[in-house]
């Protein structure tokens, strides 16, 4: 099981700030996890419109959309930050 994490508007549209999820084999990087969420239902799909945009943090530490999410703990999944 993986934890994943949802932060600000990503939370807001999923309506759930975490979740423990059992990923298919098939879900290996960061893109393919992104690409699974948006098939679990039309909140997932709100949120995750613009995977692209979209930031990840695989155990606390920022992670590309290519990166393998094999052993992964905790995965984040927030917007990207804005602010001065």
């Amino acid at each position: 099981m993986t934890k994943l994490v949802y932060f600000a508007w990503v939370r807001e549209r999923i309506g759930k700030a975490e979740e423990e999820v059992s990923l298919p084999a098939d879900v290996v990087t960061v893109s393919d996890l992104l690409n699974h969420l948006k098939d679990l239902g039309e909140e997932y799909e709100a949120a995750l419109q613009f995977p692209n945009a979209i930031r990840v943090a695989i155990n606390m530490e920022h992670a590309e959309h290519d990166e393998p999410i094999a052993g992964a703990r905790e995965i984040g999944l927030f917007p990207p930050m804005t602010g001065g």
